[in-house]
């Protein structure tokens, strides 16, 4: 795709935007010629980003969600915010909360005061603020906290997102690597609609252009619907390995979890990344991840935003290729 000439005059502040997918959001608008303001706690480590734009197109700034002063600098003069900060587990003062709650009100807040025509949130398929599950109820909350202040916000909800720096696909080829067999929590039947993370920048950056309905809610998922057990599969084909996969229900599955988060905590985050899964996270697995019937039925969904998403096959063995047993080079082995 072409790049747009940037043009100074049209100015987009993205909160987390050195995150996973606020990354990809922050080049998606780079490419459509917005001058983009990357907002993160810490922007000397957000360098990255520039070359993603022409020289002055992108700025990293400072920002905290705590911190209504600098989320306000970071908005003023903007036409258009995308709040894309998130966390997926909850460590000291970057708890739900502070980060989905409180953080996407005060966005919200500072983006009505300063006039913002347009306001997108990245939350989550299945958001519910009154879910039993932590995550899930801070997503709707969330929601409902940037509605409070910004009626107009468009909220959209992307299934489990994969690319290059994912901790989906990732994490089980990393496993691949060295062990034997790969635990499935849940016992792996869980229905996901992986959706990659260009495509979920691409749907925020025509939602900024007035592709999307104000004030409603955009449900985001791939072109194939799986089990996790299947995407591990897939994974595990791309990757050229064999690995038995075991099912573990529930019950074992969290108590695994919260082991590794107890050995993640006392070794100061030392405890490999690949092995740390949450309770919280577990708890995700209990229900489906895939766009709804009635999102569909409303033409809420890429379709409506006139994207045709792209699969896993298509964008991660790009990736994946260098967890083969011989990297890129590898030829047509199994490990």
């Amino acid at each position: 795709m072409a790049e747009t000439p940037y043009s100074s005059d049209r100015l987009a502040t993205v909160f987390g935007g050195s995150g996973f997918v606020g990354r990809h959001i922050v080049r998606a608008l780079a490419r459509e010629g917005w001058r983009v303001r990357a907002a993160n706690r810490r922007p000397d480590l957000a360098g990255f980003l520039r070359p993603q734009g022409t020289v002055g197109q992108i700025e990293p700034v400072q920002a905290n969600l705590r911190y209504p002063e600098s989320v306000a600098a970071a908005i003023d003069g903007a036409d258009v915010v995308v709040n894309a900060a998130g966390v997926k587990s909850q460590h000291g003062p970057q708890s739900y909360e502070a980060v989905h709650v409180s953080g996407a009100g005060e966005i919200a807040r500072a983006a009505r005061a300063a006039g913002v025509r347009t306001l997108v949130q990245i939350s989550g398929i299945g958001a519910d603020s009154a879910s039993a599950n932590p995550y899930i109820a801070s997503k709707g909350r969330g929601e409902e906290a940037a509605r409070a202040e910004f009626p107009d916000a468009i909220m959209l909800r992307p299934s489990v997102v994969f690319g290059p720096e994912d901790e989906f696909l990732n994490r089980f080829a990393a496993l691949a690597r060295f062990m034997p067999m790969l635990p499935l929590f849940g016992g792996g039947e869980t229905r996901l609609q992986p959706v990659f993370a260009g495509d979920v920048a691409l749907a925020a950056a025509r939602a900024l252009d007035g592709a999307a309905e104000a004030g409603q809610t955009y449900e985001l998922g791939g072109p194939e619907i799986m089990t996790l057990r299947k995407a591990v599969q897939l994974v595990l084909r791309i990757v050229e390995r064999r690995r038995g996969l075991i099912g573990l229900p529930f019950g074992v599955s969290g108590a695994i979890a919260g082991a590794t988060e107890i050995a993640s905590t006392l070794t100061l985050g030392v405890f490999p990344k690949a092995l740390t899964t949450t309770r919280d996270q577990v708890e995700l697995l209990r229900e489906n991840n895939i766009v709804s019937e009635n999102a569909i039925a409303k033409g809420r969904t890429f379709a409506g935003l006139g994207i045709d998403p792209q699969g896993i096959e298509a964008i991660a063995p790009a990736y994946l290729v260098r967890f083969r047993k011989t990297g890129q080079y590898a030829s047509s082995r199994t490990a």
